[in-house]
């Protein structure tokens, strides 16, 4: 029996995301939960540990817009394009802006040129008070180092320039994750292309993302540092991984608002859940013809982002040029007890946090043993499974600033990371490997490189 009232749901896998926008529909409580989140599901029955909890926090549908209101907010037309132009697409006057994640030899030429310790922020929703508070603890325990590369992927992505920039702008990061409401990311309404407007989460971006930040990002990058921020290119079903510090680079440099503004938009896309929120169309060019792609949120392609799928492949020779992995999962990797009640969206909601939770440890068993074939340490922090308090709904300020307090206590603690992903429930310790060189899940790691 689940002895804790249970946290709300995970941030939705994008695989799973087109069923889970049902339950949107039936339900509007299952609406974004992070500050910079895509969207996350709130269950509205009143069974279970936790009914009485959800039960009173149910709310009524609001009527559906009218057509022509879902009409005015509509993207506009699109100019239709080919496979080989959207192969060959670039940014205007921003070659070195992006890249294809699937791209080894684009990888490998952005990678920043000498080794070093790379800082892996997942999605997670309003759970990203988690990483929030844990990269202020580090910061507090002087545990933290200058990460030479730091991706992000949704939610990781929208903390991914405070944590790149450093410990100067962890009171703005700690802010963005324990002070804001629901009404600054979304509202509620189907816009034509989702069901709810990201209007809000616009602004709110266009607000943290100033230009002292893009100008301190630009010198990070200038000094050989790299951030990296994950959306997907509907278009086309691939991953795009966008180098935001070159971007920072063009908005210094060049002056005007297009640098700026694509900084920006990558960041809302890359929390876009399809269907949920709308997607962000991102102008480019190929061979001389200008068209708009459809960018989405980067969990589409995977909960978090390493290197290009192919180098992380159990049969690739590949050695990740890192010194050391931190990964940090915005999530509890435990299974979340629940009696399903015989309605839509509690039956969504338990099998995406199921899937949810299948992805994340997929991934890091396969980074794990990339890692280790490498040579490189390996380090993962994630929610304990002894957070339990409960949240009375979407952007709760004092559920997420309880999450950040575990985050700070356990990174200013003297095991921040464990060295090797949590054993499975139920696991044997016979099927973990005797070798002495293979890093175990009770072995912490400090949270600096030595």
């Amino acid at each position: 029996m689940n002895k804790h009232p249970r946290r709300p749901p995970r941030l939705i896998a994008c695989a799973v995301a087109a069923v889970t926008l049902a339950a949107i529909l039936a339900a509007p409580v299952l609406l974004p939960s992070g500050p910079f989140a895509a969207a996350t599901a709130h269950a509205q029955n009143s069974g279970g540990a936790d009914g009485p909890r959800r039960a009173a926090h149910a709310k009524k549908a609001p009527p559906p817009p009218s057509a022509a209101a879902a009409q005015q907010h509509q993207l506009p037309a699109r100019t239709p394009f080919t496979a080989a132009e959207d192969e060959a697409a670039a940014i205007p006057s921003m070659p070195d802006a992006r890249f294809w994640a699937d791209s080894t030899a684009d990888f490998n030429r952005a990678l920043p040129s000498q080794p070093g310790p790379w800082l892996i922020l997942s999605t997670g929703g309003s759970d990203g008070a988690f990483g929030a508070g844990l990269l202020n603890g580090l910061s507090a325990a002087g545990n933290r180092p200058a990460y030479s590369v730091v991706t992000g992927v949704s939610t990781g992505a929208l903390m991914a320039p405070f944590a790149f920039a450093g410990s100067r702008y962890d009171d703005a990061l700690k802010a963005a994750y324990t002070q804001i409401s629901a009404a600054d990311v979304f509202e509620v309404g189907s816009t034509g292309e989702s069901f709810v407007d990201s209007w809000p989460l616009k602004d709110l971006i266009a607000k943290q993302i100033t230009p002292a930040l893009l100008a301190d990002i630009a010198a990070e990058h200038r000094r050989g540092r790299r951030l990296f921020v994950i959306t997907t290119d509907l278009d086309a079903q691939r991953s795009v991984v966008w180098n935001m510090g070159a971007i920072a680079v063009h908005a210094v440099d060049d002056g005007g608002d297009a640098a700026p503004n694509l900084f920006r938009s990558v960041l809302l896309a890359s929390g876009s859940v399809p269907g949920a929120f709308p997607p962000v169309l991102i102008a480019v060019e190929s061979n001389g013809k200008k068209f708009s792609e459809m960018h989405a949120d980067g969990g589409v392609g995977g909960q978090f982002f390493v290197a290009p799928l192919g180098l992380t492949a159990s049969t690739s020779g590949y050695r990740i040029p890192a010194t050391q992995l931190y990964i940090v999962v915005n999530s509890g990797l435990q299974s979340d007890f629940a009696v399903v009640q015989p309605t839509t969206p509690s039956i969504l909601t338990q099998a995406v946090g199921m899937a949810v939770n299948v992805d994340l440890r997929l991934m890091l068993d396969r980074i794990y043993v990339a890692a280790k074939n490498s040579g490189t340490g390996f380090n993962v922090a994630a929610i304990p499974a002894s957070f339990s308090a409960p949240s009375r709904g979407p952007f709760d300020p004092q559920y997420m600033g309880a999450l950040f307090s575990v985050g700070f206590d356990q990174g200013r603690s003297a095991t921040p990371f464990a060295s090797a992903p949590p054993p499975y429930p139920g696991q044997p310790p016979s099927t973990q490997s005797n070798d002495s060189d293979q890093p175990q899940a009770n072995d912490p790691k400090p949270g600096a490189d030595r």
